[in-house]
């Protein structure tokens, strides 16, 4: 072979080697990790909560991809990967949550899904995701059963269960001394309604064992209309009256019942009610006794990253953040750690979703509410702090503040790992550190 013709073909190799190189460092840069988010984005949840909850999302997925979220989750987008989200709506049932759960993995190739507000869309899907072998978070559904009834390898739930929410407002009315000689009830007649009923009622029994059940109404989720249910409360009224409705159910119900003086004659305690003042404002009567499922929006801790988080939402939204946006960003959180984590352990490559649960498995990290913790379920279920406090219209800001605030350690609000929920709040709170 001539000098000239092995040049040309020593040319040709380097320039073809070159060519593989660059097309490989093009795919490395421009790897991505992507990942399922579903919640309500129509129907009767969306306004007060899907939507938030998504535009939480969508702000965070901004400053993760342009490294600007605080230490330690300054690192750009998933550990130098793109974070590329794919938006699903959550309306529609169980079913076809299902179908799309399944979409998500098999068509849309996600390395991850973070979703689901129905309680009833967290037990079907679930199982499924564990059948599949692939990670999903669960980033705020209530209901207890999801760890308590079954074991999991690849599903965790990244907030606290709804237990949370009813024993800290029974330590509130006591706290508070505020009367409890009997008891009406309003929740959604399905999981999250009737576990959320179950627990106040346990907790009711341990912290106020003279008081009694005066009326437990059921309405289906979606009702609307609460004429008839209002007037029950009202042809006896009770001490005060619990009720876990939340999304449109909660604003539908608050705005019919307090012109007719629902709120005047018995106290109103919500499990979960923050998340509806901003849409309600000064239709929103004073004095309602409610939680946030979380030390979330305005009853949040006075932290450098919840100070940044705060603004960075209200900033692009013209509104404060609330119970959804908070839970989703803490459930973003934890993935982002976790995948970085992963991927230490992988030697710098994409986690597969055995990696992901592996690294997920009780980790604990910061959030804008507080500190999160993997320690029920066996390292699948978080704990958290709580708050719970009064509304009270602020008439300069055009917005409902949350006044007389009370703090609860996530160690006195929730069961501990080897507990379920009815087991632990019928042993009066055994081990509870308040």
């Amino acid at each position: 072979m001539s000098r000239k013709n092995l040049v040309m073909k020593l040319s040709r190799v380097v320039a073809s080697l070159g060519l593989m190189y660059a097309a490989s460092g093009t795919a490395l840069a421009q790897e991505t990790f992507r990942v399922g988010i579903v919640s309500f984005l129509s129907g009767q949840a969306a306004d007060s909560f899907g939507i938030p909850a998504v535009n939480g999302a969508k702000v965070l997925v901004d400053a993760f991809n342009n490294g600007q979220a605080p230490a330690p989750f300054n690192k750009k987008g998933f550990g130098g990967m793109k974070f590329e989200a794919v938006y699903v709506d959550e309306a529609g049932g169980a079913t076809k949550q299902v179908q799309e759960l399944r979409n998500l993995y098999d068509r849309e190739k996600v390395d991850a899904v973070v979703g689901y507000v129905g309680s009833g869309d967290c037990l079907a899907v679930a199982p499924v995701a564990e059948e599949m072998k692939k990670f999903l978070i669960l980033y705020d559904c209530g209901t207890p059963r999801i760890f308590e009834e079954k074991s999991y390898n690849y599903v965790f739930r990244t907030a606290a269960h709804a237990t949370m929410d009813n024993v800290s407002l029974g330590r509130y009315l006591k706290a508070k001394n505020i009367k409890v000689d009997n008891i009406n009830y309003i929740n959604q007649d399905y999981a999250w309604g009737h576990d959320s009923l179950k627990d106040f009622q346990l907790t009711a029994e341990q912290l106020f064992p003279d008081s009694k059940t005066q009326q437990d109404l059921r309405p289906k989720f979606g009702a609307g209309q609460y004429g008839t249910e209002i007037s029950s409360l009202l042809s006896k009224p009770a001490s005060i009256t619990h009720s876990s409705l939340w999304g449109g159910d909660l604003q539908s119900f608050i705005l019919q019942a307090a012109p007719r003086g629902v709120m005047r004659r018995s106290q109103l305690i919500l499990s979960a009610g923050d998340h509806v003042l901003p849409g309600l404002g000064d239709k929103m009567p004073d004095g309602v006794i409610l939680g946030a499922r979380g030390a979330y929006g305005l009853m949040s801790p006075d932290t450098a990253l919840n100070r940044w988080w705060f603004k960075l939402y209200e900033d692009k939204y013209n509104t404060i953040p609330v119970q959804a946006p908070y839970r989703m960003v803490q459930a973003l959180l934890g993935l982002k750690l976790a995948t970085e984590k992963a991927m230490e352990a992988n030697g710098g490559k994409k986690p597969n979703h055995e990696q992901l649960a592996a690294a997920m498995k009780g980790l604990s990290w910061e959030s804008p509410a507080g500190t999160i913790r993997m320690v029920n379920g066996n390292g699948h279920q978080a704990i958290q702090e709580t708050a719970i406090g009064r509304t009270k219209y602020n008439p300069a800001k055009k917005r409902v503040d949350i006044v007389d605030i009370l703090r609860f350690p996530a160690e006195c609000v929730n069961p501990p790992s080897n507990m379920s929920s009815e087991e632990w709040i019928k042993s009066g709170f055994k081990g509870a550190k308040c």
